[in-house]
């Protein structure tokens, strides 16, 4: 009997402790971010470093792609939709945007590729399935293996914006649904090339330079490098609460602006 008594103690004091939790929880004004995979990581960073010295607010962050954060933010879904390309004028209907920085598309290579440059031209010649051996263009003879994004990403649509005019990606290419995804893919396939987040570049692959000028931060930041798309925050005009506001007007701040330079996103004036 004292056995099942003190069992059933724990059980109420275990529930008693979740209730505490669940309502303590109550307490702080939560912000909904979602969207964009290639934001995700910086918006993480700025959603950790923010709620650090702030007992009052909660910061939940999620993927789901660029087009997904601008649907869930204009339903009302999320507080804050993350978005790696430009709102067309549909987009745009209710919402504004808020932009971090501007980010470089890489193109990558496996690191064994002898390739070293492409131009826009000879990238979407590949990726629209013109061109379809590394020998083509001074390399081995090797079958090139696209990889792109799936659609609704935001790295795709500013690569298709960028690069490919109105042709379309050749329908065999191999989809992924993460920058990371893309690198995984390109690292472990010689014939592979891809087109990544320049904040998420490594060793593991090569990156190509385009049109003879090498993704950096300076070349992003002065336009000479071609391949560059936005990081937004996209709010809800009718949604826009004081603690919305606040985080905003925070990754302004010096302190916001640095992290966004730390994580090689070229900041907006």
């Amino acid at each position: 009997m004292k056995t099942k008594y003190k069992g059933l103690i724990l059980v109420a004091i275990i529930i008693v402790v979740i209730a505490v939790s669940v309502i303590s929880g109550f307490d702080k004004e939560r912000i909904d971010i979602a969207g964009s995979t290639s934001v995700q990581p910086l918006a993480e960073q700025l959603a950790t470093e923010y709620v650090a010295d702030r007992d009052n607010i909660q910061v939940n962050v999620q993927g789901g792609g660029s087009g997904m954060g601008i649907r869930s933010v204009s339903q009302g879904i999320a507080d804050i939709g993350t978005s790696s390309k430009e709102l067309s004028a549909e987009d745009s209907v209710g919402v504004t945007a808020v932009e971090l920085g501007k980010e470089g598309i890489v193109i990558g290579v496996h690191n064994s590729n002898t390739v070293d440059d492409l131009s826009t031209d000879q990238i979407k010649q590949i990726f629209s399935g013109e061109i379809t051996n590394w020998k083509e263009l001074g390399g081995p003879d090797e079958e090139i293996h696209v990889v792109t994004r799936e659609e609704g990403s935001g790295t795709r649509d500013a690569f298709e914006s960028v690069v490919m005019d109105d042709q379309d990606i050749k329908s065999d290419a191999i989809v992924q649904s993460s920058t990371e995804s893309v690198k995984q893919a390109v690292s472990t396939d010689p014939g592979a090339i891809g087109y990544m987040s320049f904040a998420h570049m490594s060793d593991h692959v090569k990156s190509l330079t385009v049109n003879n000028v090498v993704a950096s931060e300076e070349t992003i930041a002065d336009g000479s490098y071609e391949l560059q798309r936005p990081f937004l925050f996209v709010i809800n005009e009718d949604n826009y609460s004081q603690a919305v506001h606040d985080f905003v007007d925070w990754i302004k701040s010096p302190e916001g602006e640095q992290i966004i330079i730390d994580a090689k996103i070229v900041p907006s004036n």
